[in-house]
């Protein structure tokens, strides 16, 4: 039957229509915990495309959810039956009228979007999930946004909306009847009495989203149909276009950050600050809040934001609240950049809360309740003690200014127990809320987690005028059913149901996850963070192959933790680890380790993709690239051998020869191959060990530390330069940097010990092992063969010396791995742990291994690009400080170069490899400043530079060796660190 729908369906519409196993995996959750199966989905392109759909649909009793974002938290946004997305072509800002401050949009048009399209105006709601959530979804859950206790819910802001109703009627909605569906009008006027009596006991609550919005239509209040039909959820009609308001912000914003000693003194003060105007008036306690975050000491805190023609008069009105307010201590920033950066703490908490302290999940289903503000004190004492009661645990944040609190709670959604007890939970809170004169939901709309609840609210005679009223709209109840009226249970559906109960074996640890990578792919809960269609602010990098493939939510970290867990679940993708629509999504995953930092629950999308792809292939014959770039070391290594570097370099040069060795070794023809270096980095350290042997003592006078230079394969083989550089570098501040497991340094001491080195020697090791980090091996889903190596390398550890001697790497990707892939491939050898911990980038080791070195000055501009795996797992403070040390101003670029190691040159890859690259890195390099240095740490970036841009990158090390030979700088340390001093060689 879902093909004959499929088939009806393209033969009346111009958009997309698409039932295949992967359409339907990606759309059978939003944000919530529920989980209903469609059949199929429609991307209309048009409003006319929208009602052709709805007519053939309800003539064939199929029902409608329209979806936008999907980061719906109650479960609105899915459906048995035909999802109609309207994110891919109806994502237009048709109009923006500054006369009047109102804009037109289609109903899938990102809020971002619409900000910047309509500045210096703005549009007043602004849900944390702004990036990437809809005007269209917004619509139908009434969202609201931190700034609503200045400028109100979605339905304050909306002026007119065209609408087409279950049987593809077309209405246009305003104030009056005139746009009302037949039969509207008489049943309101004729309930007048029970609506006004209904709605009394909530007038004054500033945030009441629950239930359908009739006292709207009453007369006193301008009978408003597009405020009505905001916060219907989609059960009623779907959105074609809406005219909404826009406001004007404040030319300069301050944000006042006041902490208190617990949530409960947070909340009762929040009230009192709304008489000072303040914008915003957010709160959070402290176990939402990463360490190092730099919000004040307390226990909890509010973000209250002041706004002012001058950035002077923004930040006098954040301190008049600091002064009024009864703090343990404030915190105001008045920096943009400052701002933005305390923002995303308060942003990603939607995500950050859906894991205790502990690292145990915890869920949606209570997440948006609202309270008068003057009760969100005492209610919280209240919450908090159920809490307890119950055996539950959970995180308070929200807009506490308007009273509405979001918590994710560690409900035991697996078990019959658990979810008995999430319902008499889910009950007496119910009885809470209400008895606090409360709404049950204060922003994200009821759906299926607590429509059921409403006649608690709302009582069974205004419920049962809500089940008339949608017969008006949809009598066949084809739109959104289960939805507002006559509600699905709110312990069905539930999308844990599905899962297995016990572990997969699978080969990573899954150290955060208990080993269980079913609750790995669990830790997406849907908030889409990764649909973002911009990189944004500070160096993101999640989700580059989202970007790149214009918003296909198969290439999203979500949509990949969709189809791994609809794998895990065998409905709708039956065939498990051989599936080829988990293959083809994972395809385009850069693995780049984004979502690992950017997603707010540390989604790490390269890990599974590594993990799927070793048991997709597993006894099966591999794709030939994951033969040839994924045994690079093996390879190069041949190369050097056999001394063939030259021969090969020139047989790539060849255009014949180079085609076709590209065409059988799944190479991308647009692709040039590296060239491998005649002398790598080891023979030249071999080469040089006499050298720097005769000039000790008295060239190395000043050596204080000592570290293990891991020569990874990039290093080694195709740019032995940077690792000369390296030496070059840390001999100069100071640090005798030693090769594994080829060399070591024996010193001799004087009287006075390890204080007075009196000589030693270098010691060359005959044997010539190899470590290695396992990177290629890691990223091509070659697991078994990954950890072989990496055993390898654990047993030449001892020959590095002490175990405490650092280790410093200079490719990104290879400390990355060090850091992450090898723990977490070998749990059960701690020696992997030790190394892991031994790990130090290039700009680390100068910083902690001379502390005192005064790097030479380079003064000029900086552009380039933070490498993704750095970002993500090792972090680029150190070198951000090192670059200011150095006079190397500006900012790198973020988002991902595309090259991605193997990916770029994967066949198949090269116009997302570029697209990727064209998204911030290219246009920053060739609108760089004159005289600028290109930086760029791994050897991806810098390849995709010179192929894509014509650049020539360096490593940070290259730029200030150079650096120290314009300086005549002597190869050994100078200055305060230049001191004698013990050796960690």
């Amino acid at each position: 039957m879902a093909d004959d729908i499929g088939k009806a369906l393209r033969d009346v519409i111009r958009g997309d229509v698409d039932f295949s196993t992967t359409a339907r995996a990606l759309h059978t959750m939003d944000a919530s915990n529920y989980r209903r199966v469609p059949r199929g989905v429609v991307a209309p392109k048009d409003a006319d495309d929208v009602r052709a759909t709805l007519a053939l649909c309800a003539e064939r009793g199929v029902p409608v959810v329209g979806r936008g974002g999907g980061t719906s938290i109650a479960g609105q946004a899915t459906g048995t039956g035909v999802v109609v997305d309207f994110t891919r072509h109806m994502n237009r800002v048709l109009d923006i009228d500054p006369a009047t401050r109102t804009a037109r949009v289609q109903p899938g048009v990102i809020l971002d979007r619409l900000q910047t399209a309509a500045a210096p105006l703005r549009f007043g709601p602004d849900p944390s999930t702004h990036s990437r959530c809809t005007l269209g979804g917004m619509i139908g859950n009434n969202s609201c946004g931190s700034h609503s206790v200045a400028w109100g819910t979605t339905a304050d802001s909306v002026a007119a909306l065209d609408v087409a109703a279950a049987d593809g009627t077309a209405y246009r909605l305003g104030q009056g009847w005139s746009g009302a569906p037949a039969g509207l009008q008489a049943l309101v006027e004729g309930e007048l009495a029970a609506i006004r009596t209904g709605f009394a006991p909530y007038a004054g609550l500033p945030r009441r989203i629950s239930g359908y919005a009739l006292d709207a239509l009453l007369p006193e209040n301008g009978t408003d149909l597009a405020r009505f039909f905001c916060g219907t959820e989609g059960t009623l009609g779907l959105v074609t276009e809406a005219t909404v308001r826009l406001v004007e912000a404040p030319p300069a914003k301050a944000l006042a950050v006041l902490a208190y000693a617990d949530e409960s003194a947070a909340a009762e003060a929040a009230a009192g600050l709304l008489p000072y105007g303040p914008l915003t008036v957010e709160g959070m306690a402290a176990d939402l809040v990463p360490p190092g975050s730099g919000l004040p000491k307390g226990g909890a805190w509010l973000f209250v934001e002041t706004g002012g023609a001058t950035p002077a008069e923004a930040r006098a009105a954040a301190e008049r609240i600091v002064r009024a307010a009864d703090v343990v201590a404030a915190l105001v920033v008045d920096d943009p950049a400052g701002q933005r950066t305390l923002w995303r703490i308060r942003e990603d908490a939607s995500g950050t809360a859906t894991r205790m302290p502990d690292g145990s999940e915890a869920w949606p289903g209570w997440e948006d309740c609202a309270v008068p503000p003057a009760r969100l004190g005492t209610y919280l004492r209240e919450f908090r003690g159920l809490l307890r009661e119950h055996g539950l645990r959970g995180t308070p944040y929200g807009h506490f200014g308007d009273g509405c609190i979001h918590v994710r709670i560690d409900f035991d959604l697996l078990t019959e127990p658990g979810i008995a007890r999430f319902r008499r939970f889910s009950e007496e809170l119910a009885g809470l809320v209400v008895a606090h004169g409360g709404s049950l939901s204060g922003e994200h709309g009821d759906g299926q987690a607590r429509a059921e609840l409403l006649p608690r609210m709302y009582g069974d005679g205004l419920v049962g005028l809500f089940e008339r009223v949608k017969g008006v709209w949809d009598p066949a109840d084809v739109l959104n059913p289960g939805m507002l009226v006559r509600p699905a249970r709110l312990d069905e559906n539930l999308r844990f149901a599905v899962l297995p109960r016990k572990p997969v074996d699978v080969e990573f640890g899954y150290p955060h996850d208990g080993g269980d990578f079913g609750a790995a792919v669990r830790r997406c809960v849907g908030v889409a963070k990764c649909r973002t269609q911009t990189a944004g602010p500070g160096g993101g990098v999640m989700c580059p192959s989202f970007r790149a493939t214009g918003g296909d939510e198969t290439h999203s970290t979500r949509g990949r933790a969709r189809l791994l867990h609809e794998m895990l679940a065998g409905e709708v993708v039956t065939d498990g680890w051989r599936s080829t629509e988990v293959r083809d999504a994972l395809d385009l995953c850069l693995s780049c380790k984004g979502c690992r930092s950017d997603c707010p629950v540390g989604v790490d999308m390269a890990t599974y993709k590594a993990e799927f792809l070793h048991h997709h292939y597993e006894g099966r014959r591999r794709p030939m690239a994951h033969y040839t770039m994924g045994w690079l070391p093996r390879w190069l290594a041949l190369v050097e051998r056999t001394r063939t570097a030259p021969v090969v370099n020139a047989l790539a040069r060849v255009g014949v020869v180079a085609g076709l060795g590209k065409r059988l070794g799944g190479i991308a023809p647009e692709r040039r191959i590296p060239r491998i270096a005649r002398r790598t980095f080891s023979t030249w350290w071999r080469r040089d060990f006499r050298r720097r042997s005769r000039g000790w003592p008295e060239r190395f006078e000043g050596v204080r530390e000592g570290a293990i230079l891991w020569p990874d394969t990039f290093t080694e083989h195709l740019a032995p330069e940077v690792g000369q550089a390296a030496v070059r570098v840390l001999e100069a501040a100071g640090v005798m940097a030693l090769m594994p497991p080829r060399t070591r340094f024996e010193l001799t001491y004087g009287p006075d010990g390890v204080e007075g080195v009196a000589g030693g020697r270098f010691v060359l090791d005959p044997r010539r092992p190899r470590v290695c980090c396992g990177l290629t091996y890691v990223s091509t889903g070659q697991l078994d063969r990954a950890r072989t190596v990496l055993r390898r390398t654990l047993d030449l550890v001892p020959s590095f010396g002490d175990d405490d001697l650092p280790i410093i790497v200079l490719e990104p990707s290879c400390a990355a791995a060090l850091r992450s892939d090898l723990p977490e491939l070998l749990p059960d050898d701690p020696r992997a742990q030790r190394l892991a911990d031994r790990v130090l980038t290039f700009a680390e080791a100068l910083e902690r291994l001379a502390p005192d070195w005064i790097p030479p000055r380079v003064d000029r501009p900086v552009v380039g690009q933070t490498h993704c795996h750095q970002h993500a797992i090792l972090g680029d403070a150190a070198d951000r400080r090192l670059r200011e040390r150095m006079g190397l101003d500006g900012e790198l670029s973020g988002g991902c170069c595309g090259l991605a190691g193997n990916f770029g040159f994967e066949k198949g890859h090269g116009e997302v490899s570029a697209a990727c690259a064209e998204e911030q890195l290219l246009p920053a390099v060739r609108a760089a400043r004159d005289g600028s240095v290109t930086l760029a740490d791994g050897f991806s970036c810098r390849t995709q530079l010179e192929q894509l841009g014509g650049v020539r990158a360096r490593h940070l090390a290259e730029v200030l060796a150079q650096a120290l030979d314009d300086t005549g700088a002597p190869c050994g340390p100078s200055g305060p660190s230049g001191s004698s001093g013990s050796s960690g060689g």
